[in-house]
């Protein structure tokens, strides 16, 4: 994502995987063994959803992310321990423009964008190129932190405070439902992205065959769920 404070960067969101648990192939995550989780940190916090990508700190920019499916017996765990990388400063309690920090709580997956076709997401997809770009100017309410497609010299709003999603991190990426009020200062474009190798500035990244896996999975009503 775009901050403030990231506009001299290349790549606004990233993370270090280590592990690969399952193939880009999966259609779903993969069972870990452990097929009740009993009541997870999260269970009086995300209503009636049944899917959940639980993001928890573990310390500075790292984190690990486990994916839990709701059944009929309990909360399933069906992948857990991916490393994760978050914002360079860690994570806040809630977005701030110019702050790179994730924020916590639990979040809507609404929709899916990326540089590569869909990969087989059930949310809604899109392709993006050149002219696709994230408003991050909260002086243009109209358009500020929603996906708009314009030549630069010609988009309605402040590209050097926006974002080009015409980049190597956005592969894929799941949109996450921070800010959807459009609060000025509140922050925008935070994603669940495709690693760099680096962290990021606010959004959550993991590694792409990871995250086309999970994406294969989610199904409209999915949240993102984080934690310290």
């Amino acid at each position: 994502m775009r901050r403030l404070l990231a506009l001299l960067r290349t790549a606004a969101c990233a993370l270090f995987a280590m592990l690969v648990l399952a193939p880009a192939s999966s259609a779903a995550p993969t069972s870990t063994g452990n097929p009740l989780a009993g009541t997870p940190w999260f269970a009086s916090q995300v209503g009636n959803a049944t899917q959940v990508v639980s993001v928890v700190s573990t310390g500075g920019s790292n984190a690990t992310i486990d994916v839990y499916q709701r059944t009929a017996a309990g909360w399933q765990a069906l992948r857990t321990g991916v490393p994760t990388h978050v914002g360079s400063a860690g994570m806040a309690p809630q977005a701030k423009s110019g702050v790179p920090a994730t924020p916590t709580g639990v979040y809507s997956l609404d929709s899916a964008f990326g540089t590569a076709p869909n990969p087989g997401t059930a949310l809604p997809y899109t392709q993006v190129g050149p002219n696709n770009w994230w408003s991050g100017d909260d002086h243009s309410p109209a358009t500020f932190n929603t996906m708009q497609v314009c030549a630069k010299a010609q988009c309605p709003f402040n590209t050097a405070e926006s974002e080009n999603l015409q980049i190597p991190q956005y592969k894929h990426a799941v949109v996450m439902g921070v800010n959807k009020n459009k609060v000025p200062g509140g922050g925008a474009a935070f994603f669940f992205h495709t690693t760099d190798g680096k962290p990021t500035e606010g959004c959550v990244a993991v590694d792409d065959a990871q995250l086309v896996s999970i994406m294969k999975w989610l199904q409209p009503g999915a949240v993102i769920a984080i934690t310290k």
